[in-house]
């Protein structure tokens, strides 16, 4: 049994004065539904509310509510749909009227949505959207998945950093303030402190270890700031401009701690070395830099002078120009030996230059250290200087391909024909070597047989009909024929690929080392031997591929390219050596990073048209062709030099690059060979693949990092 009644009695004039929406929905009420179906106490509740309820068919089944003492309506409505979510079942609403449906689909039906804030109260379901101003959105989503209701749904939306939520509206406030509570800068006071005795670039790897306890090394430095570091909400940056130090933490009392260290490891220490400072440098080259620095402070202190000229003799192998000098050569005798041994366009890794002598900064390869004798105050400047030079250069991976199409068509037409009548002679004959009938006459009636002569003379190809002929002893030809129609093609394809620093020039050859005799004389000794010599010099000759790339503002990449492709023509080996054919490029351009730029290239077509003919005869209809010799020939040759460059600035660039490229040779390697047959006495070997994609090598462990060094400078 269901019963509503009402708490408040009210005088009967009363009623009948009062009376509509405004007392309902004023009224207090008892409820007291033991067991009610669902449909009636929902329209219970919608006279009481004075709203409109819309029932879905799939709602079945009994409730109960009820209330020891009187309640108003709102708290009424908040009882019945505290109800309804214990069985299930909730209440969205949309345009302007509520809707009884099971919970699992309350979030494809509410059209309630709230933005930031939401007035909303109990368990209705409803839609709510959170800008996040300071926490990121995706990490905000990890945190407050759990918080929500399973039927419901939680969506970043990484665009303008929101959050959209769909759940019960009480569940939607206690987010809200958990929202609030998290979305806060992450740091919240930064403070520059300057130093008056230590170096910056020193001291920010000892404050960073020292504040968060970690013992990992620091980033490189930047050109803008020297190394720092940010672990646990604390940073500390080294500015090298004015020697501070830039720190940042979660807190004031965070910050005031790492303002502790620094005053305390801020003080003059004691210089047994006397001035001289021991500098590892993280990615520049020591050598170089010690000649930078040599030049840069030539007129700064008492030692510098005598230091530029040392300077300049262990730095001009830095210096490096943008024109590419030619293939190195080596003269060889006639047997081919020579103290250098081959000439090679790569040159072998050098090994490692002593350290450099003279001036105030020393350069040690061996430790890629630099060794600075200077007062505290100089070595301050020269330490910035350090610093800013000191940064990771990034690197450029250029991918090149080389096409070269030659397309060759020749046709020929030829009669010719010789006879002997009484005391006259007549015929015609074109061309040279073995393709005149004279020529092959002659060769014929040497004495060997008809076939062996055929073949030693050289019949020319394609369709050959003859006649032959007896003169004498001999066997001639009497008339000769020639039919020939050639066409050849070919299609040269290369993608060589580089990576270099930038500023370093790259270079890769594929071909052979071609020796070509330079001059020859003769010596006779002694006894009267005559000693034969020549000198020999060799050359590559094949694919060269050589690239300068410096890095510009805004993603640019000027290049320096020299591209060669030359071959040894065939059969045209002489006493002077080999004729080679060749096609270069040298050019400086600029192009945007992975950008595909055609450097240039060369279309030729060729045509070559030759008629030998008798005046008179050969113009005659029909009869005219056995009085003449006709050929065409047409070359057509295109070829076309791409570069496509790619800046690398981070490992995981060059990471997915080096897989891409190790992926596409190896899935070429398993199209191009075939599994050989079973054999019964063979055994079955298997081709040679490359391994799958290799695992990343482990990178070395805190402890690993800079081993040998001072702490300072890991």
């Amino acid at each position: 049994m269901a019963s509503l009644g009402s708490a408040a009695q009210t005088a009967p004039d009363a009623n009948k004065a009062h009376h509509g929406p405004a007392l309902k929905t004023q009224t207090p009420v008892t409820l007291n539904f033991v067991n009610a179906d669902i449909e009636a106490v929902t329209r219970a509740i919608g006279v009481m509310m004075d709203k409109q309820f819309v029932i879905d068919p799939r709602v079945k089944g009994t409730i109960t509510l009820y209330s020891e003492q009187p309640v108003t309506v709102q708290e009424a409505y908040l009882n019945y749909l505290a109800g309804l979510r214990g069985l299930g079942f909730t209440v969205v609403e949309a345009g302007g009227l509520l809707k009884v449906v099971p919970e699992a689909d309350a979030k494809l039906q509410a059209g309630t949505v709230a933005v930031d804030q939401s007035g909303q109260r109990g368990d209705l379901v409803l839609t709510q959207i959170f800008r996040l101003n300071h926490e990121n959105a995706n990490n905000m989503v990890t945190v407050l998945r759990p918080l929500i209701t399973p039927n419901n749904t939680i969506n970043a939306n990484p665009g303008n950093n929101s959050l959209v939520i769909t759940d019960y509206a009480d569940n939607l406030k206690r987010i809200a303030h958990i929202i609030a509570a998290m979305d806060t800068p992450a740091t919240t006071d930064i403070e520059v402190v300057p130093l008056k005795h230590a170096v910056a670039s020193d001291l920010a790897a000892l404050v960073q270890k020292l504040s968060d306890g970690s013992s990992g090394a620091t980033p490189a430095p930047g050109a803008a700031a020297a190394a720092g570091g940010t672990s646990n909400g604390v940073s500390v940056l080294a500015d090298p401009r004015n020697n501070s130090l830039i720190l940042r933490a979660p807190n004031a009392a965070r910050l005031a701690s790492m303002r502790a260290i620094v005053d305390k490891l801020d003080q003059p220490g004691v210089d047994a070395a006397g001035n001289v400072h021991v500098v590892y440098l993280k990615n520049a080259e020591a050598s170089k830099i010690a000649a930078v620095l040599r030049a840069a402070f030539a007129t700064t202190g008492s030692g510098a002078g005598a230091a530029t000229s040392a300077g300049n003799a262990t730095g001009s192998a830095a210096s490096t120009t943008n024109t590419f000098a030619p293939t190195s050569s080596t003269s060889t005798n006639s047997s081919g030996t020579s103290s250098n041994g081959m000439a090679s366009s790569v040159k072998a890794v050098s090994a490692s230059p002593a350290p450099s002598t003279g001036g105030f900064v020393q350069a040690d390869p061996a430790s890629n250290s630099l060794v600075i004798t200077a007062p505290e105050p100089q070595y301050r400047q020269i330490r910035a200087v350090i610093d800013q030079l000191d940064g990771r250069r990034a690197q450029v991976y250029v991918e090149s391909m080389i096409v070269k199409v030659n397309v060759t068509k020749m046709g020929q037409f030829g009669v010719q024909w010789q006879t002997l009548l009484g005391t006259v002679a007549a015929g015609t004959n074109f061309g040279t070597g073995s393709g005149n009938i004279v020529n092959a006459s002659a060769a014929i009636a040497g004495g060997a047989t008809t076939a062996q002569a055929a073949v030693t003379a050289g019949v020319p190809g394609g369709l050959n009909l003859g006649a032959i002929a007896k003169v004498g002893h001999y066997t001639t030809l009497g008339a000769l024929a020639n039919f020939l129609q050639t066409e050849t093609g070919a299609n040269v394809l290369s993608t060589p690929n580089l990576v270099a620093l930038d500023g370093e020039e790259a270079q890769i050859v594929v071909g052979q080392n071609v020796p070509f005799v330079t001059g020859s004389y003769s010596t006779t000794s002694t006894t009267g031997t005559v000693n034969p010599f020549q000198t020999i010099e060799r050359q590559d000759v094949g694919l060269t591929l050589k690239i300068r790339s410096q890095i510009g503002e805004g993603g640019t990449i000027r290049m320096t390219v020299y591209q060669e492709n030359s071959s040894v023509v065939a059969g045209s080996t002489t006493s002077s050596g080999p004729t080679t054919d060749k096609s270069a490029i040298q050019t400086s351009v600029t192009v945007n990073d992975g950008e595909i730029l055609v450097l240039g290239g060369l279309m030729q077509d060729e045509y070559d048209d030759a008629d030998n003919s008798v005046p008179g005869l050969a113009s005659l209809p029909l009869v005219g062709n056995l009085f003449k010799s006709v050929s065409r020939t047409r070359i057509k040759t295109n070829l076309m030099v791409f570069l496509r460059p790619i800046i690398v600035r981070n490992s995981k660039t060059l990471d997915d690059l080096t897989l891409d490229r190790y992926e596409v040779i190896r899935a070429s390697q398993k199209d191009a060979q075939t599994v050989p047959q079973n054999q019964p006495f063979i055994p079955n070997l298997d081709n040679p693949v490359v391994d799958a994609t290799p695992q990343p090598m482990p990178r070395p462990g805190p402890m690993d990092a800079g081993a040998g060094k001072p702490a300072e400078q890991r």
